[in-house]
């Protein structure tokens, strides 16, 4: 726990200016009904007055103990110091003339106290939040219309910045009426800020099954579609958590809309700053449905391959993982190999790719590279060495890279070499036209 210079730094000055505070005395009733150890876990606070961090281990002192030098540790580590041979205080360096250690109870009722007052205030403030949920709750089930739809932003908010109200909303049956909440009849006003509690909270496999109703689902996918940046995203992470289930629908996935809507949101670029998180979620729903068949044909049928290709050069190392891999994943049917040998920017953007992030990155390309080579070899082979694959795969081959990604660069360094005589070819590996 990291201690902050500003505080309290010896026990006189803490005494001096108060830093208990009010309201709990020495040694008195509700100080001494809480476990020390207890509060210090469940707080972690960063503000700890430094009187009270052990020199050790820089953590809250639960049994200080006082040296001959005047010096306090915690108990155990002290003893710790010594069973490792040393018979010096670790803070003066000074050899001790006396290794007793002495109990320093005023110390121990002070930090004792200290914690008490903010463990109380921190339940108190929990109680406080737990009691506002549970009025909003209330509220919900009352009114309709936009009364209602303020109720919910009122809760999204309260949901959003305290880990006590998503507790409450959970414990006290929230899920199962806000779930009631989405039907075909919603409006989206309404179904927005549902989801975008629902995304916050700890679900459970009941939930997530009421969840994936097609009447449900339905709604979600729409508001995908037709959401703000904020909700698409939440409608993208909502429809994430359905896949941990076992008895997850792929049915849901098999959507030309919901397809749609997350394509949309990997290439939003309108809202720079947000969407950099929303075209991540979008490209982790992607890699996590697009080894169905039916999906990669899917995405082919609405454009996605040149779609995913021009993310290539600008995008996050992140980003740029999980497009190749939905790339590479669609290059293995004969529809999305099509699309690809298709699209003038495939070849050109992968070898751009190629040892500038990461060797997986390397791997991901090079599979696509061979699956549209393969396609037509004299063609396309010759456009790849034109852009500079040949030195960018003896590059690979030069590296200290994974022996097999090591093999399929030859394996695909020999099919270019096909078109073209030794010495011409030997002239295309040059770097020139590669590194830039």
């Amino acid at each position: 726990m990291p201690v902050c210079p500003a505080q309290v730094l010896d026990l006189d000055t803490a005494v001096k200016d108060g830093v208990l505070g009010g309201g709990v005395g020495f040694g008195g009733g509700f100080a001494e009904k809480l476990d020390l150890n207890k509060m210090i876990e469940e707080l972690d606070l960063p503000d700890v007055p430094s009187v009270f961090i052990c020199p050790i281990s820089l953590d809250p002192m639960e049994d200080p103990v006082t040296l001959c030098t005047g010096q306090t540790y915690e108990r155990s580590n002290i003893l710790k110091w010594f069973n490792l041979g040393h018979f010096t205080c670790p803070t003066t360096m000074q050899e001790l003339w006396d290794d007793s250690v002495t109990p320093n109870k005023t110390l121990y009722q002070l930090i004792h106290t200290w914690f008490s007052q903010k463990y109380s205030q921190m339940k108190k403030k929990s109680q406080d939040v737990q009691g506002n949920v549970l009025e909003m709750l209330d509220t919900l089930r009352k009114v309709k219309g936009q009364a209602r739809v303020h109720a919910l932003k009122s809760l999204r908010r309260i949901v959003t910045d305290h880990t006590t109200a998503r507790d409450a909303v959970v414990e006290k049956g929230g899920v199962t009426f806000l779930t009631s909440l989405l039907g075909p009849y919603t409006s989206h006003a309404i179904g927005s800020e549902v989801v975008a509690i629902l995304v916050n909270l700890s679900l459970d496999s009941l939930s997530r099954f009421k969840l994936m109703e097609p009447a449900k689902v339905s709604l979600v996918i729409d508001l995908l579609n037709e959401g703000s940046i904020e909700t698409k995203i939440n409608c993208t992470k909502l429809i994430q958590t359905f896949m941990e289930e076992e008895f997850f629908d792929f049915q849901i996935v098999f959507s030309h809309s919901l397809l749609v809507g997350l394509m949309r949101l990997v290439r939003d670029k309108r809202h720079a700053n947000v969407n950099a998180n929303g075209k991540l979620v979008g490209l982790k729903l992607l890699k996590s449905i697009c080894w169905h068949k039916q999906v990669k044909i899917l995405l082919v049928s609405i454009g996605a391959v040149p779609q995913l290709v021009e993310l290539l050069p600008d995008t996050n190392p992140e980003c740029l993982e999980l497009t190749l891999f939905v790339l590479d994943a669609i290059s293995t049917v004969t529809e999305g190999n099509l699309a690809l040998s298709g699209c003038a920017n495939t070849i050109p953007n992968m070898v751009k790719v190629l040892m500038r992030v990461s060797e997986s990155c390397t791997q991901l390309a090079l599979s696509v590279l061979w699956s549209v080579c393969k396609v037509s070899p004299e063609e396309y082979s010759s456009i790849a060495v034109e852009v500079g694959l040949a030195a960018k795969l003896l590059l690979v081959i030069q590296s200290g890279c994974d022996p097999l990604l090591k093999q399929r660069s030859a394996e695909l360094l020999k099919l270019c070499s096909l078109n073209y005589t030794d010495s011409i070819f030997i002239s295309k590996c040059k770097l020139t036209k590669t590194i830039r």
